[in-house]
């Protein structure tokens, strides 16, 4: 007898742990494993653990094993991370995993390969100092004047072509002209042949020595594509040429590569990153799939809503809508208020505000567009006791810029002030070099003088060469000349004087590096931070005060920062300040990309909405003192893309913001502030204020404005074209013209563009 046939159900075996824990669009990052993958993971989306997670199932259905796998980020501690949480995922050691830096793994590869490219695998990794060192001895050799062209702007040049993988042979000619006398090629040339010499390369190397590696040597290429079964890479919008191409190469052969970025976080071009890497994946990997991650864990629906609006005006997108389980929370504040100092108490009083209710500060940022933004809050918080830390960068008055150009004061207030003399003494460079200070210290020693008198009996006698005793009573001269001008002028004055006759600021004008411009804004913001005491002195003495005041910056303090430092963090509360076109978006950054700059910039500002996880709060002032005079401001044109349905739009009392712009009525009038329409057009917001004059400025850091022209204004001439002003002088303007080079003209010749 046949015993019927019986149907048992088969039970399902439960999914692994770590694939239980995610949600539907990670789980499908996470198994698509073979073939080119692109992961758009927007801000808040775990993107993370996606990564760390597809590791661990790659290793746990044995398509790879650890030596198998490389894992690219962009930073060492996003890659301790990433190692951290895949051992405690597979509960072992992940040992042979190729996890690290774009540049940790360009190192290990061309350690290996060394020879291949002329060098040995004990080469050195210069740092930036030696760079410059080296620099400059090429140029001395090559007689080119490096104080017209610094080492250091043409390193920059340098490092642009690397990033965009180009070794000297590659860069087109004309990418030379007017730098360096049309030499520059030349000079990276012998740069590169100067590094091959004493065995050495520097950061952009490492990723040029591999695309000739992988390029010029198949074999070297073949090992690495039987070596890497799957390649993963983080953050890929923030990609420069190079990378792109070391790492198109590396998947060339099995295809499954698997990129997790955001296009809407590409905040880098400035240091080279390529927005294009991410927006042209599929036509770089054909039949590659794009999958979203758009539940966001990080912040509220109001918060979401509010930064998918604003981006939602960038053309330059993939595009996805992010969405939350964490309800609709608080709208966003849009706070209009009459001048930056306005918008700092307004900013400490909220804070305090939020402290009393039990507010971690811990938990606020402060994000800003510009670094010269935190000397406002800085000055507010020490009257109010409240205590703050800088990150990604120094506290205004501890930056370089800063310190150098009080030393300078100090020095006229106190002329026995040695610390500030030696600091300054040979800078900008004069030709005092080390031997001369040491003869000073040995004077000062044996005649119990300050550096300064040491100084002038050194000058009388013969015991220096006369290159080296010109160039110190030069400087003396300078230091009588600055001190008997400070009996005439003000304090404010007196600084301009000083930087400009010391030729501090014209170093930081020749200086071409990326952050120069900074340190001449905050150098300008320096001056308008004196003005606000009665005397130098006064000032002075304050200063000491701030710094006595910045030892501590442990425990719980509310976090000041850039929009670009904000990268990667979150807080409960994030108040982002200056929210005014020129600021931001910056018109440095519009004259010099354009609408792609523009996109940019509106990235940046979608950046800093999705940091906060709870609150968030934009402000911009109607007057801010830029370069030392009160101007009007325009509200940025990204206040009027926030959708109005998200935020809460308020004015200062007096100032009615419901027909154009801002119109100056009862000051400071009505007690309660006055709803701000939304969504107006950019061309509508001029603000029609009646401004507050300040001094004019003699010559220097700030601008002077003569005829409605000022130094930084875009002008445009009929015969020449566009340019900037570089220097007024009464009717006569010098202008730097994109395409006619340097010229002096009068004002009547040219018009604001």
């Amino acid at each position: 007898m046949i015993e019927p046939v019986v149907s048992r159900e088969v039970p399902v075996a439960p999914p692994p742990p770590y694939l239980a824990a995610l949600n539907e669009g990670q789980r499908r990052a996470v198994e698509a494993i073979d073939g080119p993958v692109l992961v758009l993971a927007g801000a808040g989306t775990g993107k993370t653990r996606v990564l760390t997670t597809r590791l661990a199932h790659i290793l746990a259905t044995r398509r790879a094993c650890p030596a198998e796998l490389l894992a690219v980020t962009f930073t060492n501690k996003a890659a301790r991370e990433m190692r951290e949480r895949l051992e405690a995922m597979i509960g072992r050691a992940a040992d042979g995993l190729w996890l690290g830096t774009f540049h940790a793994i360009a190192a290990r590869i061309l350690r290996r390969h060394a020879e291949a490219v002329g060098l040995k695998s004990s080469f050195t990794i210069l740092d930036s100092d030696d760079q410059i060192r080296l620099l400059k001895q090429i140029l001395a050799a090559e007689n080119i004047d490096e104080r017209r062209w610094p080492a250091r702007a043409l390193l920059a040049v340098i490092e642009r072509w690397k990033d965009r993988g180009l070794p000297p042979a590659k860069v087109p000619p004309g990418e030379s002209e007017g730098l360096a006398e049309g030499r520059v090629i030349e000079i990276y040339r012998h740069y590169q042949e100067r590094l091959a010499t004493v065995n050495a390369v520097d950061f952009g190397d490492l990723l040029l020595h591999n695309l000739t590696l992988f390029t010029e040597h198949p074999d070297i290429l073949a090992e690495y594509h039987r070596r890497f079964r799957y390649l993963l890479v983080d953050e890929y919008q923030d990609t420069n040429v190079a990378q792109y191409l070391w790492l198109r190469l590396l998947a060339q052969a099995r295809r499954n590569l698997c990129c997790v970025g955001d296009d809407d976080q590409s905040i880098y071009s400035w240091r080279g990153a390529e927005i294009g890497n991410i927006l042209r994946f599929e036509t770089d990997f054909p039949g590659a799939r794009i999958i979203r991650l758009e539940q966001n864990y990080r912040s509220t629906a109001r918060i979401l809503g509010t930064a998918a609006g604003m981006i939602a005006h960038n053309s330059g997108r993939l595009g996805k809508t992010l969405w939350t389980d964490a309800g609709e929370g608080d709208k966003l504040i849009v706070r209009g208020l009459w001048d930056a100092d306005e918008e700092a108490r307004w900013v400490g009083d909220e804070i305090e505000a939020l402290q009393r209710r039990g507010h971690p500060l811990r938990e606020i940022a402060i994000l800003m567009r510009a670094g010269f933004q935190t000397r406002e809050f800085e000055e507010r918080f020490i009257a109010l006791a409240l205590p703050y830390r800088v990150i990604g960068g120094p506290r205004f008055y501890e930056r370089q810029e800063i310190r150098d150009a009080l030393a300078y004061l100090r020095l006229v207030a106190q002329p026995a002030d040695d610390l500030a003399f030696e600091r300054i003494l040979n800078t900008p460079r004069r030709g005092i070099g080390g031997a001369t200070l040491q003869q000073l210290h040995a004077v000062a020693r044996e005649q119990r003088l300050p550096l300064v008198e040491a100084a002038r009996e050194l000058i009388r006698g013969d015991r220096l060469r006369p290159a080296s005793r010109n160039a110190l009573a030069g400087f003396i001269a300078a230091l009588d000349r600055w001190r008997a001008e400070a009996g005439r002028v003000g304090h404010t004055d007196l600084v301009q004087v000083v930087l400009d006759e010391s030729g501090y600021t014209a170093m930081w004008q020749a200086d071409r590096s990326p952050d120069a411009a900074g340190r001449l804004e905050n150098l300008k913001e320096l001056v308008v931070a004196m003005a606000e005491f009665e005397n130098l002195a006064g000032f002075l003495e304050h200063v000491s005060l701030v710094m006595d005041n910045a030892a501590d910056t442990a425990g719980d303090m509310v976090n000041l920062m850039t929009l670009h430092s904000a990268k990667g963090l979150e807080f409960d509360t994030v108040f982002l300040p200056g929210w005014e076109d020129g600021l931001f978006p910056s018109q440095r950054a519009l004259d010099e990309g354009g609408l792609a700059a523009l996109e940019e910039e509106r990235r940046l500002a979608y950046v800093g909405l999705t940091r906060a996880r709870r609150r968030g709060y934009v402000s911009f002032a109607a007057n801010r003192r830029i370069h030392g005079q009160w101007q009007s401001a325009v509200r940025s044109r990204f206040v009027d893309e926030l959708p109005p349905e998200h935020i809460e739009f308020v004015a200062e009392p007096g100032l009615d913001v419901r027909n154009s712009g801002f119109a100056v009525g009862g000051w400071p009038g009505a007690s309660e502030p006055k709803p701000m329409a939304a969504g107006r057009s950019w061309a509508e917001r001029r603000i029609p204020l009646v401004t507050a004059s300040a001094p004019a400025p003699r010559r220097g850091i700030e601008v002077r404005r003569v005829g409605g022209f000022a130094v930084g204004d875009r002008v445009f001439h009929q015969k020449f074209g566009y340019g900037d002003v570089l220097a007024v002088d009464d009717n006569k303007l010098a202008i730097r013209f994109e395409h006619a080079g340097d010229k002096n003209v009068l004002d009547a010749y040219v018009e604001h563009a």
